[in-house]
């Protein structure tokens, strides 16, 4: 089966049935290394003629994906689909969705670069905040003008009248933009959900690295969602006790919410009590109540630990995470970023007056935090595309910063892989000052680099 390329898009086209046994007759050895050598810049498989596919089906053709990618960084995924066949690639590769899905073909060629009919008003939602804010980015990279629904009731309302825009974007992902973890930050807080019977196996599904680089990116506080557990055995106890004594070492503190002890015995709960672990039986008892997070360490992170030198390896990829963060913050901001200095120092911020930061840390093959140190004003403006208007609520644009630095996060995951190294990121940390950030990155030195927007001063530094 040969792809049909058209204006920069080259698209399969298989039809029946996507099975293990039916995808290998669509696919030859001398259809994938073709595939692979196309200049394009999206290689994409439509499913409008597909009646009926399963994960072996669709095998076949992620495994391309992976090698186009390796190829020529072309974007990569499925179109034409129904919000049913949505849900069920959703379902079927979870955790390894990293290719792109596009509703129909049409919307996938509002994300290429390739398309030249521009400044389209754009309706667009989807139940993924980052995927919110990165599709608005694309879009509004592109030269359209995106209208972001923040709510499903929202988008639902909007959408009742088509004729006040000129695409709908709905069941539709960007893929390579991060991953996906079981895990959720709510007020610089990370929350774990856990649920069934816990036992041994909490060690092998917990992602301990992503946790302890959490940690080293400054977060204090983690709460464990445990309504839907049942019990926990010895194995489990021992596994939590440890983590919290672990995580003493950085102040940081366990939280239980909703963990009920009618199958578990109690002797576990003064035990886990022992070792720091705190329980509540509501969230909102922790989240709605601010003292009571900062008491807990949500807002605050002292670096007793892990204080690592810069290595060559990072200092050498550094190009490429200022390539990433300026990009996106140009397209924000619709503004030229100047570079006025860089140097291997610790963190120097001279004025910290009307600053707030956001950190993100990334580990695989490669390891280290990057901190954007940003001015209220760029802060804000940089915001109001993903807000959908401009706001002082200070929280809302810490919420707002945390989505954008996610992104670029994301772009920073992308650009490595395009050169095979391979790393994930943590959920992004943001500081309402600068004493809070000084707290996490105090005498750990790295590479600062000033930057001016407009004269506005911002910041980036990379360290470990």
């Amino acid at each position: 089966m040969k792809a049909v390329v058209k204006d920069g898009i080259a698209v399969f086209s298989p039809q029946g049935f996507l099975d293990g046994n039916s995808s290998n007759a669509f696919m030859s050895l001398e259809d994938i290394e073709a595939t692979a050598n196309i200049k394009a810049d999206m290689i994409l498989v439509s499913l409008k003629k597909v009646v009926f596919f399963n994960r072996n089906g669709l095998d076949i053709f992620v495994k391309l994906f992976v090698k186009v990618r390796k190829k020529n960084q072309a974007v990569v995924g499925f179109c034409d689909y129904d919000r049913k066949k949505y849900e069920a690639i959703k379902k079927f590769f979870h955790d390894e969705l990293n290719f792109s899905l596009f509703k129909t073909l049409e919307i996938a060629h509002l994300f290429s670069p390739s398309f030249k009919n521009l400044g389209k008003n754009i309706l667009l939602y989807s139940g993924d905040k980052s995927q919110r804010s990165a599709m608005a980015i694309e879009l509004h990279d592109g030269g359209h003008n995106p209208i972001v629904a923040q709510s499903f009731e929202e988008f639902t309302t909007k959408a009742a009248n088509k004729n006040a825009y000129d695409y709908i974007v709905d069941s539709t992902f960007l893929g390579q933009m991060g991953q996906k973890v079981a895990a959720r930050v709510t007020g610089n807080a990370i929350i774990y959900t856990i649920s069934s019977f816990l036992d041994a196996d909490i060690g092998e599904n917990f992602n301990i690295e992503y946790h302890n680089n959490s940690l080293n990116v400054g977060f204090r506080l983690f709460i464990f969602d445990a309504y839907k557990v049942i019990s926990m055995n010895i194995h489990a106890l021992n596994f939590f006790s440890k983590l919290a004594s672990s995580g003493a070492e950085y102040n940081a503190t366990i939280c239980f919410v909703g963990m009920k002890f009618d199958k578990t015995p109690l002797a576990f709960k003064e035990t886990m009590e022992d070792a720091g672990i705190l329980f509540y039986e509501q969230m909102d008892d922790i989240l709605q109540n601010k003292e009571l997070l900062k008491e807990l360490g949500a807002s605050s992170a002292s670096n007793v630990k892990n204080k690592r030198v810069l290595n060559k390896e990072t200092v050498s990829e550094l190009p490429k995470f200022i390539d990433a963060t300026v990009v996106t913050l140009e397209m924000m901001t619709n503004a030229k970023a100047m570079k006025e200095s860089a140097s291997i120092h610790n963190l120097t911020i001279e004025d910290t007056n009307g600053k707030i930061a956001s950190s993100i840390g990334y580990y695989g093959d490669m390891d280290g935090m990057v901190v954007l140190v940003f001015p209220e004003g760029i802060a804000k403006k940089a915001c109001e595309l993903l807000i959908g208007e401009s706001t002082n609520d200070a929280e809302l644009v810490l919420d707002t910063l945390a989505e954008l630095v996610n992104i670029v996060g994301g772009r920073i995951k992308t650009l490595l892989a395009d050169e095979s190294i391979s790393v994930n990121i943590t959920l992004p940390r943001t500081y309402q000052d600068i004493e809070s950030l000084m707290e996490v990155v105090a005498n750990r030195k790295g590479v600062q680099v000033d930057l001016s927007f407009n004269d506005d001063k911002f910041l980036f530094f990379l360290t470990r």
